[in-house]
């Protein structure tokens, strides 16, 4: 398996599955390339009754990770549209994605911009989000940090574009 992989990591409402569609797009239209979309929305059922645990979320890492395998059969890179808030979720997504190249985007913006989006969605658990930001994993080691409350989508969007131009530059070892 081969091909890019861009992970999309950060807290519930940081605006990750805006930028997954804008870069979908952008990659579309920039490099005619259609990347697949693999999200964390798709794998768990979310409410505002319930509290998603870690346990939670690492019960479907296998089934996600299957997931981003079998899009890039098919597809030239997967954007990975993820809250990973231990180390045992990260190493099962980094074993599913192979020799495949993996470029790590962190997604932030500020708590009080995470809890407007939180109870604008409602359909998430009150302090989730700002629960989510606390626990993240891992906290460092990202290719590019992006705030989704100070740029658009497109605009965030650019910036990855550009980390993934200079990945294709760049000599392989």
């Amino acid at each position: 398996m081969s091909g890019q992989i861009i992970l999309l990591n950060g807290p519930s409402s940081s605006g990750k599955s805006a930028l997954a569609a804008a870069l979908r797009s952008l990659i579309e239209d920039k490099r005619g390339e259609r990347f697949a979309v693999v999200s964390i929305d798709d794998f768990l059922k979310m409410s505002a009754d319930d509290v998603i645990y870690e346990d939670d979320v690492f019960e479907i890492s296998r089934e996600l990770g299957e997931a981003v395998t079998a899009a890039l059969e098919t597809a030239p890179g997967v954007i990975v549209d993820h809250v990973i808030t231990s180390e045992r979720i990260y190493s099962s997504l980094t074993e599913a994605c192979g020799d495949a190249v993996l470029k790590k985007v962190l997604v932030t913006c500020a708590p009080e911009i995470l809890r407007q989006r939180e109870a604008a969605r409602g359909d998430r658990c009150a302090g989730s989000a700002e629960a989510s930001a606390q626990y993240l994993y891992p906290k460092d080691g990202y290719d590019l940090t992006v705030d989704s409350g100070r740029d658009s989508p497109e605009a965030l969007a650019g910036r990855i574009l550009e980390i993934l131009r200079e990945a294709d530059e760049s000599p392989k070892q």
